[in-house]
């Protein structure tokens, strides 16, 4: 239980509760942490921040204080590769421990936001993090809740699993398979591989492999095979994805006896997208936008095959919601409601 007490009655009595300072544009932050033991020379500072009352804490059977309880839940929430930090005016900060994808079960963490007087935000499902980051803020509301309510918390997630973690991406030699007449001829430049190169480089993994080929089914496939045998662990195959006369790559994947899991996607940049299964070696298809947009439906599959997550049609189909890019002037992403 609480009691409210005024200033000149909260002399010697224990401070329920961290009482927070804000100056504009200086500092937000803590004046008094809960614990500290009201001083006379503190009402002065109590009285410019508008502070006239407190709380002083007597807590009754089955009620749990604010900082307490949201060390439980974060215990509760929390899976591998993430840290917990320090309790700061009755919240904490979940950070990652070092650089991976963040996987969110969504379903839980809505069930449990909505048990009442208990606060979860996290980032985004699948979002990249590096070290450090803070992917998850969550708190109560009231500075006493009642226990049923974080044993409701812990009984979910004991029976459903964690509500967040953390994937390592892990490094992997990748192998790149250029194909079309009009580069293996010369005529035109290749901009794939430079391209495909920084975006795997950003996300850990390193190119080992490259091969230009013309648009010849054979060809293409003597080029997979190759990539597989250079012990490459994620094969990127570029362009002749459209339905041009011309365009073959398809037909080249499948002629090694892949499974193709999905052609063509509902993302835009995107939508062209192949992805297949090659002796659980990931052939992802880039078609040209790779080379042109900033963040295609590529730039949300890569980090969750590096992460060893074996991507369905389901998967690809759900990409849908969030899917179309806003081509604005200047790209922020993965700032920005892209893929998510």
């Amino acid at each position: 239980m609480l009691k409210k007490v005024g200033l000149s009655d909260a002399i010697g009595t224990v401070l329920a509760h961290d009482v927070t300072k804000v100056v504009r544009g200086k500092y937000k932050g803590p004046l008094f942490r809960r614990g500290h033991v009201i001083q006379e020379e503190d009402i002065s500072e109590l009285l410019q921040i508008g502070k006239e009352h407190l709380y002083i804490m007597e807590l009754e059977e089955g009620e749990v204080h604010e900082e307490e309880a949201a060390l439980r839940i974060a215990r509760a929430i929390a899976g591998p590769g993430l840290e917990i930090g320090e309790v700061q005016e009755g919240r904490i900060n979940l950070k990652v421990q070092g650089f991976g994808l963040l996987k969110v079960n969504v379903a839980l963490l809505r069930e449990i936001n909505s048990i009442g007087e208990i606060s979860i935000a996290t980032l985004h499902t699948n979002t990249v993090c590096q070290k450090g980051t803070v992917v998850v803020g969550e708190k109560v509301t009231p500075l006493i809740i009642n226990e049923d309510k974080l044993k409701e918390v812990e009984r979910l997630c004991r029976e459903r699993g964690r509500v967040v973690e953390v994937i390592p991406i892990k490094r992997r030699n990748i192998g790149v398979v250029i194909t079309g007449n009009e580069v293996f001829t010369g005529r035109v430049e290749d901009k794939f591989a430079g391209v495909i190169a920084g975006k795997v480089a950003a996300l850990g993994s390193e190119v080992m492999h490259v091969a230009i080929v013309p648009d010849e089914i054979g060809m293409i496939a003597e080029a997979l095979r190759v990539a597989r045998d250079r012990k490459c662990e994620v094969i990127v195959i570029c362009g002749g994805l459209a339905v041009d006369a011309d365009d073959v790559t398809v037909a080249g994947v499948r002629n090694v006896g892949a499974e193709i899991i999905s052609y063509g996607s509902p993302v835009m940049p995107g939508a062209m997208f192949l992805y297949a299964l090659w002796d659980r070696i990931p052939v992802v298809g880039a078609q040209a936008a790779v080379i042109y947009n900033p963040a295609t439906i590529f730039d949300l599959v890569l980090p969750r095959i590096l992460a060893g997550e074996e991507i369905s049609r389901a998967d690809i189909v759900e990409l849908g919601h969030g899917g179309l890019c806003l081509n604005c002037k200047q790209c922020s992403f993965p700032v920005c409601p892209f893929g998510k």
